[in-house]
């Protein structure tokens, strides 16, 4: 048997590249595989993706609706119920709740609460966001919801950004 050390590809497993326009003995000298004239023969056309030879494209058959704005805010969803995992007495903030598998990725600009499920335990919570639901359902149990202003960048990239502007020694 063969280990991973000499593995080969199949000998006709591969074909060499084409090299057109490279004269009449390689069979694809002189109009290089492109025939006589037209429109295919010329240079600079056809060569764009989605061209579908003069009919209008798909991209331009299909309605075009909605907007989507660059600046939006994404916010990860976190219900009530699922912070019955979190021990009585206990900061539940955005640290947490990714250690605790609840928020994933790094898309989210923030986290917001909502008031699916029953809350038995008394949590302090720190959020960007809370629905009115939410926030009853916490402090019906005891615990505290504040309010985390959204930082639209880390404080650290905000120092670097304007160090030094402004400043006259």
């Amino acid at each position: 048997m063969n280990s991973l050390s000499t593995l080969r590809r199949p000998k006709a497993s591969w074909h060499r590249k084409k090299r057109v326009g490279r004269g009449q003995g390689s069979g694809l000298g002189k109009t290089a595989g492109r025939g006589g004239k037209g429109q295919k023969a010329r240079t600079g056309n056809m060569r764009f993706e989605g061209f579908e030879g003069g009919q209008s494209p798909l991209q331009r058959r299909l309605p075009k609706f909605g907007f989507t704005a660059p600046n939006r805010k994404e916010f990860a969803v976190v219900n009530v119920g699922q912070l019955e995992s979190f021990d009585a007495g206990t900061t539940v903030d955005e640290a947490a709740l990714r250690e605790a598998g609840l928020v994933k990725g790094r898309r989210w600009t923030g986290v917001k609460l909502l008031g699916e499920g029953k809350l038995s335990r008394k949590v302090a919570i720190h959020v960007h966001r809370v629905s009115e639901k939410a926030r009853a359902a916490v402090e019906a149990a005891g615990g505290s919801v504040t309010l985390v202003p959204l930082m639209a960048h880390k404080p650290e990239a905000a120092a670097k950004a304007h160090a030094g502007k402004g400043a006259k020694a």
